[in-house]
């Protein structure tokens, strides 16, 4: 399984539906709220030149937003 990462805020909506997506395709995921780590929000930043959440990370091909087919076909899920 691919290395996932997922910078979120606690009240994204976006993110909720991309961890659900996650929970119901078995996807093991690291989650960054960056609403409270600055660390993790200068990193998402970095990577993705956005300031927006979700952020998702799956091998250092950054998806910024809940693309679900995207997501899909980056974690090989039918």
């Amino acid at each position: 399984m691919p290395k996932v990462t997922i910078y979120t805020t606690p009240t994204c909506v976006y993110c909720k539906m991309a961890k659900a997506f996650f929970k119901e395709n078995n996807v093991v995921y690291e989650e960054k709220d960056v609403s409270t780590d600055t660390k993790s929000q200068e990193e998402m930043i970095t990577k993705s030149g956005q300031m927006g959440v979700p952020v998702i990370d799956i091998e250092d091909k950054i998806i910024v937003g809940f693309d679900r087919d995207g997501i899909s076909k980056l974690l090989n899920i039918k």
